[in-house]
């Protein structure tokens, strides 16, 4: 929901540095790995309740991942790039839930699973539409520049990041925090199924 109105926001400091690296011989591929490897350090930072830490790492897998876009663009954009960003990206977002559920089993691991559950739900709904609005040649909802097509829901890469800020900060608050925002998944994951069920027959019709 907030994604089309923060992308604008971040991109030109992100232009500023893509265009600092793009002669230094780093790639896209080698951000994207670097900044996944920072992120995966939540896990054993939130497993020792180290929230402050965990925090840095999540912002700097946020930053490194817009970055890693930004310096592909310059440097020309390829399939695999872009697969291995989505891919990772899904993988660090399951990461840092699962890092709360290992610093507080008994109070934080139900409320987890449920999460992790309802990103499925909001991560199929995604990508399903993206394999089959390529097939029938949807044009990009809401980014030209991304590898995927978009289907737009009020629990966005925005609004997640800004939910793992606020459970960092407020550690304590995370089971509560988690049924809430599950349930705004599952609102985004139905949303996602109409409109894209409802396009996808328009095209295929």
């Amino acid at each position: 929901m907030l994604d089309k109105y923060a992308h604008p926001l971040v991109q030109k400091p992100l232009n500023i540095l893509a265009k600092l690296l793009t002669n230094t011989g780093i790639t896209a591929n080698q951000i994207t790995l670097f900044g996944f490897a920072i992120g995966m350090l939540c896990i054993p930072l939130l497993a020792f309740e180290q929230y402050g830490w965990a925090l840095t790492a999540i912002a700097m897998n946020r930053i490194l991942d817009g970055l890693d876009g930004t310096l592909a663009r310059l440097q020309g954009p390829t399939d695999h790039g872009g697969y291995l960003d989505i891919v990772l990206d899904f993988i660090f977002y399951s990461a840092v839930i699962f890092g709360f559920a290992l610093a507080n089993p008994q109070q934080n691991a139900l409320a987890s699973a449920f999460l992790i559950f309802s990103f499925i739900g909001t991560g199929c709904s995604f990508l399903a539409f993206a394999i089959l609005a390529q097939k029938h040649k949807i044009n990009r909802v809401q980014f030209s520049n991304k590898s995927i097509h978009y289907l737009e829901g009020i629990t966005e890469g925005t609004e997640t990041i800004a939910f793992y800020f606020l459970i960092c900060l407020f550690p304590n608050w995370f089971s509560i925090a988690a049924w809430l925002f599950g349930g705004l998944c599952w609102v985004t994951t139905m949303v996602r199924i109409w409109g894209g069920f409802h396009t996808i027959r328009q095209k295929a019709d």
